[in-house]
């Protein structure tokens, strides 16, 4: 079992910058890739972002990219989710994921969930 615990939340501006971060534990060697969602209030859970850890390659949604950008860090078993140009529509609770699929397939296969750390973007 993987256990996921975010950190890096909080409030800013608009415009402004949030990097998030994700550390993994428990059986890491079943993930293949990792990634965000976030969820903001009264919609749906929405996909952010994955990432392939041993190759890095990544997949963003058409609403982040250019502006988020994920990264990870293999020795530490960590992903990380930069957001710049940061939109009061990106207020949201973010929620990292694990999965035995790469970046571009594992939205059909989410093994764990983080508990979830908010942003909020003030305008």
């Amino acid at each position: 079992q993987v256990q996921l615990v975010e950190s890096g939340g909080g409030l800013v501006q608009a415009g402004g910058s949030l990097r998030l971060s994700c550390a993994a534990s428990g059986s890491v060697s079943m993930i293949n890739g990792m990634g965000w969602y976030r969820q903001a209030p009264g919609k749906e859970r929405e996909f952010v972002g994955a990432i392939t850890m041993s190759s890095g390659s990544t997949y963003h949604a058409d609403s982040v990219m250019g502006r988020f950008t994920i990264s990870r860090d293999n020795a530490k078993n960590m992903v990380y989710l930069q957001m710049n140009s940061l939109k009061p529509e990106d207020t949201a609770v973010y929620y990292c994921v694990s999965s035995r699929g790469t970046a571009q397939t594992m939205r059909i296969l989410i093994d764990s969930w983080g508990q979830g750390t908010q942003v909020t973007v003030s305008s």
